[in-house]
C-alpha cells in the first residue's frame, strides 16, 4: 500500500513525502518533495511548462507498435504532468514507457531527465509487468440522447460544485469568509491517479485521508468540477459520480443501478449501460463519518449485483470491497479516526494524506484577510505565539475562524493575550457570537437549559465516536424541534448531506467544545454543582490509542482550556451562564502522572497531557501534577511539539531522564518562506529558536536531569549548537549523553567539546550515525585529554577507517578515567598487527564486528598477560577462527587473569578449538561466564565442554551454546553436567537440532536431578541485542539453574509444576 503525505515543501508549491529518511539527509532527487513517494516518473513534475510542451509534440510523433492506437495530439494538448505519465503507461505498456520518455529526453538534450527515466527502470524491471492494452476493446458509445443526458448532468455538477465553499452552510453566514486553495492541489489532483510502483500501474482504490475541515471534500468536488470540464484525465473517458454515504443508508432496500440513475434525473437505462463498462467508471465516495450503519465482515454475504436491491451496508461494503465492480476506480474520503474501520474492507489502497494550509500559507492567508499590513503583522505575531492555535489554522476554515476573532478584538482596541489566554477562549468568543443575542445577554434558566442539552448532544456523541445524530438522539438529550431550529439557525448544527432527518455540529471542533463545555457549567440545582469527570473518562481523554488518534484528544484540549481561570471568566460572560472549576481538583487528583509518566507512541510523539497542561497555563496546576515526572520520551515532529514541551519541561523539576527525537520539520523551521508575501524572516522561525532554547535550558536548570538520549533525530547546525552550549552550561550535572541514529550534522565539534567542559559527564554513546573524519579526529583529541573524565564510550555502528581507528587505540590508552569501551562496526585493522585497545585501567571491553582477525589476537592476548582490571571482554562477530582463540585460551590457561566474562560469538570457532577451552577452563576458576553462541562446536565440541563442568571445582556459571550445530549425540554429556555440577546458573541450548529424542533426555535429567539448585526450562526470548547487555551476559539467580532451549510448551509446563 502506498503511502504519501500533503506535507508542502516550503520553498514551492509542489507536494513532499512526510517523514524524513533518519539518520541521512534529505534526498537531494527531485523526486523528494513530489507528492507520491511510490509513484512512477515523479521528476516529470519537476519539467517547465516549455519543456513539456516540448515533450508532449515530440510524443504524438512516436508509434506505440503494431495494433496499438496511437496517441492524438487532442489527448496530449491539455494534459497536465501527472495526466501525461498515465498517457505513458497505457500507450507504451511496460518498460516501453521508460524507454520512449528516456528516448525523448535525449532528442530534447535533457541528460539528467534521461538518466532518471533509466535509473527508475532499473529499480522498478523486477517487478513490472506488461499489460495488454485495452484501448478500443471495450469503448462505450453512447447514442444522441444519452450523450445529451451525460451533458446535462456535466452541466448540473459544474453548477452544484462551482462554488467549492457551500454558502448555506458555516460559515457562509460570513460576509468577509472567504477560500484559499492550498497552492498544492493542482499538483495533487493531476497525480491523484499516477501509475505506482512496483508494477507501475494504476491503482484502483486511492484513499484521501486528513482531519476534519483540511479539504478532503473540496478536493472531491474540484475532481468532479474538473472532470464536467473536460480537465481530469480527460483520456480516460470516466464517467464520475460523487457519492455521500448517507445516500446509501437510506431505510428502504436499493440497487446500485437505481443510485446512478437518480444522479442521471431518472435513465435506469444509461446507468445500466455506464455500470456494465466499469472500466469507465470513477466514484468518489464521501461522509463516512456520518454514517449510521454498519459494515459487513462476513464476505459471503456481498454482491455482485448492481442491479439487485440490497441494504446500504451491503452495497457500501461490496463497493469498497471491490466484489461489486471490481474494475470501477475508486476514490475514497476518510477522517484518520476512520481509518482502522473502513480500511479492512479495502483492496490495495493507495493512503494519500492531505495535511490543510502550509505555515507559509496560514501566513499567506493572514496577510490576505487583514489589509492593513500593521493589523497583519500583530494578528500573526499573536497567532504563531501559541503554536497550538496556528496549528489550527491548517485547516481552511478555522483559519478564517480565527482570523474573524482576532480582527474583532483589534477593533475594539482589546489585548489579544488578555482576550485570548489559550486556543480554547478563541472558539468561546466565536461560538458565543453564534448564538442568538438575546440568548447571550439574558441569563436565565432556559438559556442554561438549552445550552446544557446542547454539551449533552455532543459529548454523549464524543464518548460514542459519533458525529451524526438522529432524532432519537435528540430526543435522548432533550433538544426540541424549536432547541434544534435555534442552533440550525446559529449555524451551529447543521443537515447531514442527503438526509433530512440527521444533523451534525457544523464543525467537529463544534462538537469539541460544547462536549467539553458541559464539564464546566454549574449546575445550582445539584448536590453537587458540577457534572463530575470519573476516572476513566480522565483517562480516555488523555490516552495513547496505539498508532491510532485519540479521537478525543480535542474535547480533551478544550476542557482543560476551559480550567483556566481567565478563560472561564470569560466564558461566563460570553455565554451568560454559570461555570464550575469543580473538575479541575478532579483532574488534578487523577492526571498527576506516575514517577516514570506514560510513554508516548513514536506516532504521536508527545503525551496528551503535555498539550492539555500547555492549554490550560496555570503554573501552580501544572507543576503539581507534573512534580513526579521522572522520565520523559518526547518525539518533536511539529512546531506546536517544540513550544508544548518548551512549557511542560520547565514543571518536571524532578526529572532524571530525557528522551528526545527531532525531526527535519522542526529542525528546518527557520528555512519557512511565506511564499509570495515575503518578509525578511519567516513567521514564528524567531519563536522557534527560543522555544528550542527554553527546552535546552532544563539541563542547567534542573538538577536531577543526568540521562539525555537523542534518537532518531536530524538537526541544523545552529540547534545543536544551542543544545550543545547548554550542555556546556556550568550548572548542566548529565552524566550521560546518547545520540542514536541521528543525522551527520548532529554529532559535531560542538558536542565533542561538551565532553570537555562539562566536567560531570561520565558516559557517552553514539550507534548508527556516520561521522566525519574531522568529528573523529576531534573525538580522538578529547578522549586523552586530561580534563575528560569518561568512564563509558559506546561507539557502535559509526563507520571509521583504520586510521582513525588506529588515533582512536592511541588516545583511549592515554585516558585514565576510561573502565567501560564499547565499538562496533569499525574497522581496526589495517592489514598488519595492530595495537589492541586495552588501556590498562579498562574492565569492560567489547570489540564486535570491528575486522580483528587472528593477527589482533596475538597482539590482544600479549596484552591480557600482564593486565589485572579487565573483567569483561567481548570479541563477538569477529572471525578469529580456531587460531586466533587459541591464543586467548592459551594465557587463560597459564596466567592468572581477571577476566570473568568472555564472549566470542560468531567468531568462526569448530570443534577443534574446543580442547583448548575445556583445558582453560580446568585450569582457569576465575572465568564465570561464557559465550559460545553461534560457532560450528558440532557434538564432538560440545562434549568435551562438558568435560571440565565435570570438576567439582568449576566456577563456570554461565555457558550460552546456542546455534552451534549440535544434535542429540552429545545430549547425554549434558544430561551428566545436569545432574552433577553445582555451579552452573544458566545453560543456553537454543537453536540446536536436538529433536524430542535430546529434549527429552534433557527434561529427564532435570527432573532426576537432586543437587541444588533446581532446573528450571525456559523458551528462548528473541528481543533483540544490546551490546551491553551482551557484554554483562545474562543475570543469574543463585537459587536456579535456568536451562534455555527451543522447548514445547508441555514440557515448560511439566517444569512449571516440578519447580
Amino acid at each position: 500500500m502506498g503511502d504519501v503525505n500533503l506535507n508542502s515543501d516550503p520553498s514551492s508549491c509542489l507536494l513532499s513525502p512526510s517523514g524524513v529518511s533518519l539518520p541521512s539527509p534529505a534526498s537531494s532527487s527531485s523526486s523528494s518533495t513530489l507528492p507520491f513517494r511510490n509513484g512512477v516518473m515523479l521528476f516529470m513534475l519537476s519539467v517547465s511548462a516549455e519543456q513539456l510542451q516540448r515533450f508532449k509534440q515530440l510524443l504524438v510523433e512516436e508509434n506505440p507498435g503494431p495494433g496499438y492506437t496511437p496517441l492524438t495530439w487532442d489527448q496530449l494538448k491539455s494534459a497536465r504532468c501527472g495526466e501525461v505519465v498515465h498517457l505513458l503507461t497505457e500507450y507504451f505498456p511496460g518498460r516501453r514507457a521508460w524507454e520512449v520518455a528516456r528516448d525523448i529526453f535525449a532528442k530534447m538534450n535533457q541528460t539528467e531527465l534521461c538518466l532518471q527515466m533509466q535509473r527508475e527502470l532499473n529499480e522498478i524491471l523486477p517487478n513490472l509487468e506488461p499489460e495488454t492494452l485495452n484501448l478500443g476493446k471495450r469503448e462505450l458509445t453512447l447514442e444522441e440522447d444519452e450523450s445529451d443526458k451525460i451533458r446535462e448532468y456535466k452541466a448540473r455538477v459544474m453548477s452544484e460544485h462551482s462554488t467549492l465553499w457551500d454558502r448555506t452552510s458555516w460559515p457562509g453566514n460570513n460576509v468577509d469568509f472567504f477560500y484559499q486553495e492550498p497552492c498544492r492541489e493542482d499538483t495533487l489532483l493531476q497525480c491523484l491517479l499516477l501509475p505506482r510502483k512496483p508494477q507501475g500501474r494504476q491503482p484502483k482504490t486511492v484513499v484521501l485521508q486528513g482531519d476534519a475541515g483540511v479539504g478532503k471534500t473540496t478536493v472531491a468536488k474540484k475532481v468532479m468540477l474538473q472532470w464536467a470540464e473536460n480537465k481530469f484525465y480527460a483520456h480516460k473517458g470516466w464517467f464520475a459520480f460523487y457519492l455521500h454515504c448517507q445516500e446509501m443508508d437510506q431505510p428502504e432496500e436499493q440497487s446500485f443501478s437505481e443510485l446512478i440513475a437518480c444522479k442521471l434525473s431518472g435513465s435506469p437505462a444509461l446507468a445500466s449501460r455506464i455500470l456494465s463498462h466499469p472500466e469507465h467508471l470513477l466514484l468518489l465516495l464521501d461522509g463516512f463519518e456520518e454514517l449510521t450503519l454498519t459494515l459487513i465482515d462476513r464476505p459471503e454475504d456481498l454482491s455482485e449485483d448492481w442491479s439487485q436491491k440490497m441494504p446500504g451496508s451491503i452495497l457500501l461494503t461490496s463497493l469498497l470491497s471491490k466484489r461489486m465492480l471490481p474494475d470501477a476506480t475508486i476514490v475514497v474520503f476518510l477522517r484518520f479516526s476512520l481509518w482502522k474501520t473502513v480500511s479492512p474492507f479495502l483492496k490495495g489502497p493507495s493512503l494519500i494524506t492531505l495535511t490543510g494550509f502550509s505555515a507559509p500559507e496560514r501566513s499567506r492567508y493572514f496577510r490576505s484577510y487583514f489589509k492593513n499590513r500593521r493589523d497583519a503583522d500583530a494578528a500573526l505575531c499573536f497567532a504563531t505565539g501559541n503554536a497550538v492555535l496556528f496549528s489550527m489554522c491548517r485547516v481552511p476554515a478555522t483559519c478564517w475562524l480565527v482570523c474573524s476573532c482576532l480582527k474583532r478584538q483589534m477593533e475594539r482596541g482589546s489585548s489579544l493575550p488578555r482576550a485570548f489566554p489559550n486556543a480554547t477562549a478563541v472558539f468561546a468568543h466565536y461560538l458565543s457570537s453564534l448564538l442568538p443575542s438575546r440568548a447571550r445577554h439574558v441569563i436565565g434558566e432556559a438559556h442554561q437549559e438549552q445550552l446544557k442539552r446542547l454539551c449533552s448532544l455532543a459529548v454523549e456523541g464524543m464518548w460514542k465516536n459519533q458525529w451524526a445524530f438522529s432524532e432519537t438522539d435528540l430526543r435522548l438529550a432533550r433538544l426540541d424541534e424549536r432547541d434544534v431550529e435555534v442552533f440550525l439557525g446559529a449555524r451551529v448544527l447543521r443537515r447531514v448531506v442527503a438526509s433530512r432527518d440527521l444533523v451534525a455540529f457544523a464543525h467537529p471542533s463544534f462538537q469539541e467544545f460544547f462536549a467539553a463545555l458541559l464539564f464546566v457549567l454549574c449546575f445550582p440545582q445539584r448536590l453537587r454543582n458540577f457534572h463530575a469527570l470519573d476516572r476513566f473518562r480522565v483517562l480516555q481523554l488523555l490516552a495513547h490509542p496505539g498508532r491510532r488518534k485519540n479521537h478525543l484528544a480535542g474535547m480533551a484540549l478544550f476542557l482543560f482550556g476551559l480550567l483556566n481561570d481567565t478563560c472561564a471568566l470569560a466564558v461566563e460572560q460570553l455565554f451568560g451562564c454559570k461555570v464550575s472549576l469543580g473538575n479541575k481538583r478532579k483532574l488534578l487528583k487523577i492526571a498527576t502522572m506516575p514517577p516514570n509518566g506514560d510513554p508516548p507512541t513514536p506516532h504521536h510523539g508527545l503525551p496528551q497531557l503535555f498539550y492539555c497542561l500547555h492549554e490550560i497555563r496555570e503554573e501552580v496546576f501544572v507543576g503539581q501534577i507534573l512534580h513526579n515526572y521522572r522520565k520523559a520520551l518526547l518525539v518533536i515532529s511539529k512546531i506546536r511539539d517544540l513550544q508544548v514541551s518548551a512549557f511542560c519541561l520547565k514543571f518536571c523539576r524532578r526529572l532524571q531522564e530525557l528522551e528526545l527525537t527531532v525531526t527535519w520539520a522542526v529542525a528546518k523551521a527557520t528555512s519557512l518562506s511565506p511564499g509570495p508575501l515575503p518578509s525578511p524572516r519567516p513567521e514564528g522561525s524567531d519563536r522557534s529558536s527560543l522555544w528550542w532554547q527554553d527546552l535546552c535550558s532544563v539541563f542547567r536548570t534542573h538538577d536531577s536531569l543526568e540521562v539525555l538520549a537523542v534518537k532518531d533525530s536530524a538537526m541544523d547546525t545552529e540547534t545543536v549548537e544551542i543544545l550543545a552550549t547548554a550542555l556546556r552550561h556550568p550548572h548542566c550535572n548529565l552524566r550521560k549523553l546518547i545520540f542514536r541514529r541521528v543525522g551527520s550534522l548532529v554529532v559535531n565539534e560542538g558536542i565533542i567539546r561538551v565532553l570537555l567542559e562539562n566536567q560531570y559527564l561520565r558516559h557517552l554513546e553514539i550507534q548508527d550515525t556516520e561521522m566525519g573524519r574531522h568529528v573523529v579526529a576531534a573525538l580522538c583529541s578529547t578522549l586523552k585529554h586530561p580534563r575528560c573524565f569518561l568512564h563509558c564510550v559506546r561507539l557502535e555502528g559509526c563507520p571509521f577507517d583504520p586510521a582513525n581507528g588506529a588515533d582512536l587505540t592511541r588516545s583511549l590508552k592515554r585516558n585514565i578515567h576510561l573502565k567501560t569501551l564499547i565499538l562496533r562496526c569499525g574497522s581496526l585493522e589495517r592489514g598488519e598487527q595492530c595495537a589492541p585497545v586495552l588501556a590498562p585501567q579498562l574492565e569492560r571491553l567489547s570489540l564486535e564486528d570491528c575486522d580483528l582477525t587472528p593477527l589482533s589476537c596475538g597482539s590482544l592476548a600479549f596484552s591480557l598477560v600482564n593486565n589485572r582490571s579487565l573483567t569483561h571482554l567481548s570479541l563477538a562477530e569477529n572471525a578469529l577462527r580456531d587460531d586466533g582463540a587459541k591464543q586467548l585460551w592459551n594465557v587463560l590457561r597459564h596466567f592468572p587473569s581477571p577476566l570473568q566474562r568472555l564472549v566470542l560469538r560468531n567468531c568462526a570457532l569448530t570443534s577443534e578449538c574446543c580442547q583448548d577451552i575445556a583445558s582453560a577452563l580446568d585450569k582457569n576458576k576465575n572465568l564465570r561466564s561464557l559465550d559460545l553462541g553461534c560457532n560450528s562446536l558440532r557434538d564432538n565440541g560440545v562434549v568435551l565442554l562438558c568435560q571440565p563442568l565435570l570438576n567439582p571445582a568449576s566456577g563456570l556459571q554461565v555457558l550460552e551454546l546456542d546455534e552451534c550445530q549440535f544434535t542429540s549425540g552429545c545430549c547425554p554429556a549434558l544430561t551428566s553436567v545436569l545432574l552433577h555440577n553445582q555451579t552452573l546458573r544458566h545453560l543456553d541450548l537454543s537453536g540446536n537440532r536436538v529433536g524430542l529424542r535430546g529434549a527429552k533426555l534433557l527434561q529427564d535429567a532435570a527432573l532426576k536431578r537432586v543437587l541444588r539448585p533446581e532446573v528450571v526450562l525456559k523458551k528462548k526470548q528473541s528481543d533483540g541485542v544490546d551490546t551491553m547487555r551482551r557484554l554483562e551476559g545474562p543475570v543469574v539467580n543463585k537459587d536456579v539453574l535456568k536451562m534455555v532451549q527451543d522447548w514445547k510448551d508441555e514440557f515448560c509446563d511439566q517444569a512449571a509444576g516440578m519447580v
